[in-house]
């Protein structure tokens, strides 16, 4: 057992840099560079997978609504795991989580990329959330932790940046892989990724847990005047120490994996999964109940994963209600738009490269667009502004088609919808933490992110299920106006925070 546990321990400790690389004043541009491989490499695979759909059906002989399983368990794994690998990774060491991450996603992609059947496709995917989460935890912590206070946002945006690469590098290296190679290269174009993030990471990434002090506890910050009253005690102190240990709400999580599941389950059941009719019903009872009580579980929790209180902070929920339209906005054309391509006869590679323009603007809008608008105006204006040109884009995306105007020229406005939406997030984001109290910024960064991640689920979903119901065409145009909408409903709740 001794010696059990010392292997472990020998596992588990995190290595200091080497004294030539820590001593260099670029030294922490280095570690940067390193969680940028683990953030280009996420937003990656969050926008290749799409132009595998139709590849993957012909080769399993498989629906539209089993084949989006390849997306939806990656994306419910990672909801489900990013706050307690958050937690572990305080215990463990922020860096030995990050390059256990690279080498569970790279072997994970390994297999799916040998893959013989759509259920072990789906199981490796699962997997690689895992990995996912493990980097996705602990990325931002590690910028923080490894670059000095004055050069904090830049190493933010550097790393902002790397994710819109991944994003716009996503639709055209996935069209060339499929039409020139195979989809397995789809995944095992992960690999070698992986491999340079682990070795870059032991040798650039600084030591985030020191063994040989004890950790101090944190001091105490109890809920009171500081929080306002808008917050109350569903909130609880944040900072420091619970009543309970700090114990994780394993209930909460449950719950909200439970309700999301069996929600998204109903969705493939309604397009097309292979399930009785009777499991719709029974599924979206499921996810009701399941949503129930988790608020009742949230409203009674001592750190609860969506804390009911500061979703009631004025500008809180209709912000985070806004970044989940946003990401149902960005990844529902990423889905729909390699079928509707498909569907005017455009090869998949050229398909690549038009769905490429939507993450391509998003990338350049969110980094820069922001400096082209009026100096005086607000977040609210800017947020309004995304959405409205959001919505535009994607009403000339439905209405084109239906002109009989080469399918090549939807590249238009998918980049005004992607510059939108680079407009819109950055914005709302920035609204959403100014609401939320500092000393709850964690617990409200937590359910940003898990607002634009169920954002992205359903934006994977809904076009399968308007495809299934009314077919590629009228079914495609139907969702794209359907966005549009709900883009309006974005301008909507874009609005001043009154306080109490």
């Amino acid at each position: 057992m001794n010696a059990a546990s010392t292997l472990t321990a020998r596992l588990l400790a995190e290595r200091p840099r080497p004294r030539g690389i820590a001593g260099r004043r670029y030294a922490h541009w280095l570690a940067v560079g390193t969680v940028c491989l683990g953030a280009f490499l996420g937003q990656l695979t969050a926008s290749v997978t799409a132009l595998v759909y139709p590849a993957l059906q012909r080769r399993f002989d498989a629906g539209f609504a089993a084949v989006e399983w390849v997306a939806l368990a990656y994306l419910l794994v990672l909801v489900a795991l990013l706050a307690p690998i958050g937690r572990l990774s305080d215990l463990v060491g922020r860096k030995t989580v990050y390059l256990g991450g690279f080498a569970v996603f790279g072997l994970a992609s390994l297999g799916a990329g040998f893959a013989g059947g759509l259920g072990t496709l789906v199981a490796c995917r699962a997997v690689q959330a895992v990995g996912g989460a493990m980097m996705q935890a602990n990325s931002v912590a590690l910028v923080a932790r490894g670059v000095p206070g004055h050069a904090m946002r830049r190493a933010l945006g550097v790393q902002a940046a790397a994710q819109g690469l991944g994003l716009a590098l996503g639709p055209s290296l996935g069209g060339l892989l499929v039409a020139h190679a195979s989809w397995r290269w789809v995944f095992w174009i992960n690999v070698p990724v992986a491999v340079v993030g682990i070795v870059a990471g032991w040798f650039l990434l600084p030591r985030t847990r020191v063994e040989e002090a004890p950790a101090l506890p944190r001091p105490r910050v109890a809920a009171g005047p500081a929080l306002g009253p808008a917050l109350g005690p569903a909130v609880g102190p944040v900072v420091g120490p619970e009543p309970d240990g700090g114990r994780f709400d394993l209930a909460g999580l449950l719950l909200l994996g439970g309700s999301t599941t069996a929600l998204l389950l109903a969705l493939s059941a309604a397009s097309g999964l292979p399930l009785p009719a009777w499991a719709v019903v029974a599924l979206l009872a499921a996810a009701v109940l399941c949503a129930l009580a988790l608020v009742r579980q949230e409203r009674r929790a001592t750190r609860p994963i969506l804390a009911p209180g500061l979703v009631n902070t004025p500008g809180v929920r209709p912000g985070l209600a806004v970044a989940l339209i946003g990401y149902l906005l960005l990844f529902c054309p990423l889905v729909l738009g390699p079928v509707l391509l498909a569907e005017a006869g455009l090869p998949t590679a050229r398909s690549g490269l038009v769905i490429t323009v939507l993450p391509a603007a998003f990338a350049v809008a969110a980094t820069v667009g922001g400096g082209l608008l009026p100096r005086g105006w607000s977040d609210v204006a800017r947020c309004r502004c995304g959405a409205a040109l959001a919505g535009a884009g994607l009403l000339g995306c439905a209405l084109l088609p239906a002109l009989g105007v080469p399918a090549v020229l939807l590249a238009g406005p998918l980049l005004v919808v992607g510059s939108g939406l680079g407009l819109l997030l950055p914005a709302n984001n920035a609204l959403v933490m100014r609401a939320i109290p500092a000393e709850c910024s964690a617990v409200g960064g937590g359910m940003v992110n898990t607002a634009r991640s169920l954002g992205t689920a359903l934006g994977t979903a809904l076009p399968v299920l308007g495809v299934h119901l009314a077919g590629p065409a009228v079914g495609g145009r139907a969702v794209l106006l359907v966005l549009a909408v709900v883009a309006g409903l974005a301008v909507a709740l874009a609005r001043p925070v009154r306080r109490r």
